[in-house]
């Protein structure tokens, strides 16, 4: 029970931390308007999961499309073998159900 809720509650914030930090990827390879609102509001929520690798590899910039966030590209991954790291621990954690037949 506790095991689901946690898996569950990481699940949650990993999909959504992926889902900002893909869209604001998207955005800037396509060159979206970043005047637009929904643009913004995209850049800022994802500026804060962004922070911590803020600079570790340069943004590359295609001609004439957009740039390519490689900063991002790898918050998500790390994001996602934070996520996965969690869930194996909290399934470590958690006593399964031992399901015992009477016969």
């Amino acid at each position: 029970m506790i095991g689901r809720f946690l898996a569950g509650f990481i699940n949650f914030f990993v999909g959504v931390a992926e889902l900002f930090l893909g869209l604001r990827v998207l955005l800037r390879l396509f060159g979206a308007n970043p005047e637009n609102g929904f643009v913004q509001f995209i850049y800022d929520s994802s500026s804060v999961l962004l922070e911590p690798f803020r600079g570790i590899f340069p943004a590359k910039e295609i001609a004439n499309v957009g740039v390519v966030d490689f900063s991002a590209l790898f918050a998500m991954l790390v994001y996602a073998l934070v996520g996965l790291a969690l869930l194996a621990l909290a399934a470590w954690l958690t006593p399964s159900e031992v399901v015992v037949k009477k016969k």
